[in-house]
């Protein structure tokens, strides 16, 4: 029980987050990917933020014995990308920037854009049904 509170009370204080900052917002995001017309820094400041936060949270996080919530670190074994994690990214990357809508802020725009967070939300998960079947 206490793993799923830590999940709901973290997936809420990203979404949260993620209005906050503008993320769910889909023109603002294109206006971010477009460097070559009428670009928008301001969300580059929102990464950086993150970053600021997260690296050091990173850092004491992975010199405990072990996290909060779990028997143990669940990290990645692979030092090296392979074929399909640069061709997810690539495919993510290029929806990203079609729709203005990745996958966390799809679902926090549920709550003030529903009408074009639905498709999308669809779409995704049609996308990854049909990824499981290849």
């Amino acid at each position: 029980m206490k793993q799923q509170v830590t999940a709901l009370g973290t997936g809420i204080l990203f979404g949260v987050g993620l209005n906050v900052s503008q993320m769910v917002n889909p023109e603002k995001v294109i206006a971010f990917l477009d460097i070559a017309g009428n670009w928008d820094p301001s969300l580059a400041f929102v990464m950086a933020g993150a970053l600021l936060v997260s690296f050091p949270a990173y850092m004491f996080i992975l010199n405990r014995k072990r996290p909060v919530c779990a028997e143990a670190f669940d990290l990645p074994t692979k030092a090296r990308p392979d074929p399909r994690l640069l061709g997810g990214a690539a495919l993510f990357g290029m929806g990203w920037g079609l729709a203005g809508y990745c996958p966390g802020p799809a679902v926090s725009a549920l709550a003030i854009n529903w009408h074009e967070a639905v498709p999308f939300i669809i779409a995704m998960w049609v996308g990854g049904l049909l990824a499981e079947k290849l």
